[in-house]
């Protein structure tokens, strides 16, 4: 009798209790669960897979073709996150659950969104185009290597415009990514913009400098006055050119330090790119004593002309016979010297002046240094009825 009373009272509660895959937690059957969690898996699994394959594919394709478009997409699909391919598998299994809030119609169609699938779809559209920027710097960054390697790798204005347009390229895209999160999130982007138009004036007369600096840079990689590595002197400071940042530029000096110099100082002085040279010009004034006779003052200026001839390293410009100064008579004689070097100038120019000393010694040509002549008159004789007065 007790047996059948206890097996009377078991019997109910254990007909109650469904089976493991049909009993609910928040709101989901255990069997929902389970192939919602697996399709997480599965599909985060399978998108890691699939982007190694692609990439892998990509690969074998690029090293047999001379373009680089399908070196491009290899980088893009490289540069995909692993945290998107998770937002985008936790995306799709939620779709296999009955989320809180959510209404359906008696035969399962969802008829009202839930308040957390809308979060999740805010989510979800965030992390796209987040991804999209990493995707978008992939595009910047080959085309900066398309645009500025049209001069040779070597070329110091690829690295130069690389430093440059990329910070500014990487601005504008990740700008233009935070107002589509911020549109994506729900937020009035427009009113957003007009909103923070004084702010940004404000912010802008507040970082003028800054911002000049920028322009600054931009006008000095189009315009490139200078790049990387050539010599230059403004008007107090000279050297070699060792970086060109988006607002600072760092010059060498010929004495070691370094100097750094904001690029719209730069932009707005005079400079002297001496990089640029092919030659550089010497000009000499001589002076020859006026006991000079004519005829060898007549062979000065063939004299100077033949000694800058002789010279392989040097080019004559002119020589001629200047004009008469206060204690000497003057020959100007100029000339140029090949090649960049300041120091390879000098020695071509020690080398004429040398020469230029012996062929006057040779000619018996003497150098006039500066003479005074005193004339002394006698007082008594100036007051002498009938001379002249001075």
């Amino acid at each position: 009798m007790f047996a059948l009373l206890q097996a009377a009272n078991s019997t109910p509660s254990a007909a109650a209790q469904p089976p493991l895959m049909e009993r609910v937690v928040l709101g989901n059957t255990t069997q929902e669960w389970v192939v919602a969690l697996s399709i997480l898996a599965g599909g985060f699994l399978l998108f890691g897979l699939a982007k190694r394959l692609v990439i892998y594919r990509l690969g074998l394709l690029a090293a047999k073709t001379e373009t680089d478009i399908d070196d491009l997409l290899v980088d893009v699909v490289r540069r995909t996150r692993r945290m998107f391919l998770f937002i985008v598998a936790v995306w799709i299994a939620a779709h296999f659950l009955r989320l809180p809030g959510a209404e359906y119609s008696p035969d399962g169609e969802l008829q009202q969104e839930s308040e957390i699938q809308r979060y999740l779809d805010i989510f979800a559209n965030i992390g796209f185009w987040i991804q999209v920027g990493f995707w978008g710097r992939g595009l910047l960054d080959y085309a900066l290597r398309k645009v500025l390697s049209s001069r040779g790798i070597d070329d110091p204005t690829v690295k130069m415009g690389s430093n440059v347009l990329g910070f500014i390229g990487q601005v504008v895209l990740w700008a233009l990514v935070l107002l589509l999160c911020l549109e994506a999130a729900g937020f009035n982007v427009n009113s957003l913009i007009a909103s923070l138009g004084i702010g940004g004036i404000a912010v802008a007369l507040a970082l003028q400098n800054v911002l000049g600096d920028l322009f600054a840079s931009i006008s000095i990689l189009l315009d490139k006055p200078f790049v990387v590595g050539d010599a230059i002197q403004t008007a107090e400071f000279s050297g070699n050119v060792e970086q060109i940042g988006v607002k600072n530029t760092r010059i060498r000096s010929i004495t070691g330090e370094e100097i750094i110099i904001g690029n719209n100082d730069l932009a707005s002085s005079r400079l002297r790119n001496y990089k640029r040279l092919t030659e550089r010009r010497c000009l000499h004034t001589l002076g020859l004593v006026y006991g000079t006779p004519h005829e060898k003052l007549r062979v000065v200026p063939e004299l100077l002309a033949a000694i800058a001839a002789e010279n392989p390293r040097a080019r004559l410009d002119r020589a001629h016979f200047k004009g008469f100064g206060d204690s000497a008579i003057l020959f100007e004689f100029a000339f140029y010297t090949q090649g960049q070097e300041f120091g390879v100038m000098m020695d071509v120019q020690q080398e004429i002046l040398f020469e230029v000393h012996r062929r006057f010694e040779l000619e018996g040509l003497s150098f006039a240094f500066p003479t005074q002549t005193l004339h002394l008159v006698d007082d008594a004789r100036a007051r002498a009825p009938g001379v002249a007065r001075a």
